[in-house]
């Protein structure tokens, strides 16, 4: 899953709803920053957020305008109404 095709899944009690990248998103309602951006790019993530396969996820998170460094993304719950943005790292000039 790209992280451009972010609609949130089935709803589940207990959901609650937040923006990521502008688009309405409905995530478990004890889920953090590492527990979405696992849902999101479909790798399993370590409580750091760094991929458990030694990959690289090139990624920055900001919640509501302030950047979230990643040491914090499994302390960052995520809220209903919170606005996320999610970038990617791109090569090349």
């Amino acid at each position: 899953m790209s992280i451009e095709d972010l609609s949130g899944g089935s709803e589940r009690p207990g959901d609650v709803e937040v923006q990521v990248n502008g688009r309405v998103r409905r995530v478990g309602d004890c889920s953090t920053l590492v527990d979405l951006v696992a849902e999101i790019t479909g790798k399993a993530l370590a409580e750091d957020g760094s991929p458990v396969d030694g990959s690289r996820l090139g990624i920055a998170i900001a919640v509501d305008g302030a950047v979230v460094p990643r040491s914090r993304w499994r302390s960052t719950a995520v809220a209903t109404a919170q606005e996320i943005e999610i970038v990617t790292a791109m090569q090349g000039g």
